[in-house]
């Protein structure tokens, strides 16, 4: 299996890059991994750049560079870990995208070819990249009946 997560703008912190680093090698003895950390529009958190403009060219990056894809999105589809693990049977490849810190714009939602939600509450898009691979680590454990769920 072939997973792709790609996400907005670099992650800056070393607590985040660390358990990143984790999961990407816990979950590559299980599947083949990958990361893509799309460029930021410049000025997304200037006072002269409203942050629609932003999402707008951010979004044209993601939709050209994702093809089909699943997005973590706030209004999307809410699972238990077992629901998430049933997600990835029998499929040969996925492909997650996740946001910057003010969301992605209109079109990368409508491209999407599903919306999947981590939590009701809001996470820092740091802190998403995290809770995804987690998830994504605990569902592909529980499919290949690995132990580290326990339910």
């Amino acid at each position: 299996m072939k997973i792709s997560v790609l996400w907005m703008g670099r992650t800056k912190e070393k607590f985040i890059k660390e358990a990143i680093k984790k999961y990407i090698k816990d979950i590559g003895t299980m599947a083949n991994i990958e990361t893509t950390e799309i460029k930021e529009a410049k000025g997304v958190f200037s006072e002269k750049r409203k942050p629609s403009s932003a999402l707008f060219e951010e979004g044209g990056r993601i939709v050209k560079q994702a093809g089909d894809f699943v997005l973590l999105d706030e209004t999307g589809e809410m699972m238990s870990s077992v629901e998430f693990a049933e997600f990835f049977r029998d499929k040969n490849s996925c492909r997650f995208v996740i946001g910057g810190p003010y969301g992605v714009s209109a079109q990368v939602k409508e491209a999407a070819s599903r919306k999947l939600s981590l939590s009701r509450m809001t996470l820092p898009h740091e802190l998403a990249r995290v809770v995804l691979l987690e998830q994504i680590y605990r569902g592909l454990s529980i499919v290949k009946g690995r132990g580290y769920h326990h339910a």
